[in-house]
């Protein structure tokens, strides 16, 4: 029988560290799929809340938010593709790639949940922007990318034109505030232990066996 785990992987559709860390954390995953079965939901944390609609150059997003040369951000792009490349995604930065505001991505992930298409909602999403450069603030975008994984593009123009679900995605922010989080990814394993940061795989399988042995070993 296997053992059962909750997963909560709070991220942003704006942090390429957290594409990382979810490919890795399935690697993790299916490497322990003979003894492990995991439920995983998405919580949503906006690196940049105050983005404006029309976003920001990438470069210059960067470069002034972590104060550092186009030189250093070059580098740091090119460790971002060779570790998308390990878990099988294509980071194509371009001279015009933009971060965008995410929290009308936020909402409707947090609608998806309901309709038990989140986590195919999220990959499409991060395709969108680290692969195609699509705008994931706009809601016609958005829409697109909620009927190509099979979610009903209507109801998504619906909860996106309506502000539907704002308020519950501003309390699960606030929430993982409060608990300390402050960089993403950030994965909580029943509702205990917190793994951070875009880890190896190896890493979090570790970790998994670690937290399984603890919970079978129950209270010391």
């Amino acid at each position: 029988m296997k053992d059962q785990i909750d997963i909560q992987f709070v991220s942003d559709v704006m942090c390429p560290w957290c594409v990382v860390g979810l490919g890795n954390l399935n690697q993790a995953l299916a490497q322990l799929d003979d003894k492990v079965s995991a439920n995983m939901t998405f919580q949503p944390f906006e690196l940049n809340p105050d983005m404006p609609q029309e976003g920001q150059d990438f470069d210059e997003h960067i470069q002034q938010k972590y104060g550092i040369s186009k030189e250093q951000s070059d580098q740091n792009r090119q460790a971002i593709k060779e570790r998308g490349q390990e878990v099988g995604f294509d980071f194509s930065f371009k001279p015009e790639s933009r971060m965008w505001n995410s929290f009308d991505a936020h909402r409707l992930l947090h609608w998806a949940e309901h309709e038990e298409k989140q986590a195919e909602l999220k990959n499409a999403l991060f395709k969108a922007h680290f692969t195609h450069g699509q705008n994931v603030s706009d809601h016609d975008v958005l829409a697109s990318l909620a009927a190509a994984v099979g979610l009903d593009p209507k109801a998504a123009k619906s909860i996106l034109e309506s502000g539907q679900f704002s308020e519950e995605v501003r309390q699960k922010e606030a929430f993982w505030q409060q608990n300390g989080i402050t960089s993403v990814p950030t994965v909580i394993i029943n509702n205990k232990y917190a793994i951070s940061g875009g880890q190896p795989a190896d890493v979090f399988k570790e970790a998994l066996e670690e937290i399984i042995s603890k919970e079978k070993a129950g209270p010391v």
